[in-house]
């Protein structure tokens, strides 16, 4: 198992391959509470992401939302440093399959089952890209057995 605090390449035969890097970057580790479900990589990029707002209370630690997401360490706990035992809740760009089964909108306004505080937009994935500076993979980059944290320029 590679270190997570390294830089993955694909190598030409489809296999991760783990190149230590002189400039790391930085990672986000995954707690609990974290969705559960699919393993199964998406098969293209989505034409949309679940982006987290500035709304989002954690819940006191029961995220609602972590319970509707069907894919496996897609949602998860980001402690508030500042404001233990306080957090929020994240969602790992290169693992999300835009199904919008988090957010509490349904089309015209109406309110499903999700986040109770409105606090998950959709947001088309090539508009977030552009505003961050950065290009998400259309497969995810890591094996499952790491997605255990993601590169912090996904969240």
């Amino acid at each position: 198992m590679c270190d997570p605090l390294a830089v993955y390449d694909v190598s030409k035969h489809g296999r991760a391959i783990c190149i230590m890097a002189a400039s790391v970057t930085p990672v986000v580790e995954k707690l609990e509470p974290m969705s559960r479900g699919r393993t199964d990589s998406r098969k293209r990029k989505p034409k949309q992401l679940a982006i987290i707002n500035e709304l989002c209370t954690g819940c006191a630690g029961s995220p609602v939302c972590v319970g509707y997401c069907p894919v496996e360490q897609c949602m998860f706990w980001v402690p508030d440093e500042e404001h233990p035992p306080f957090g929020r809740v994240e969602v790992d760009k290169s693992t999300c399959i835009g199904c919008a089964k988090c957010t509490a909108k349904g089309p015209d306004g109406m309110f499903l089952d999700g986040c109770p505080w409105d606090a998950i937009e959709m947001v088309n994935v090539e508009e977030w890209e552009k505003s961050h500076a950065v290009e998400l993979p259309a497969l995810p980059d890591r094996p499952v057995s790491e997605w255990g944290w993601v590169p912090s320029a996904y969240v």
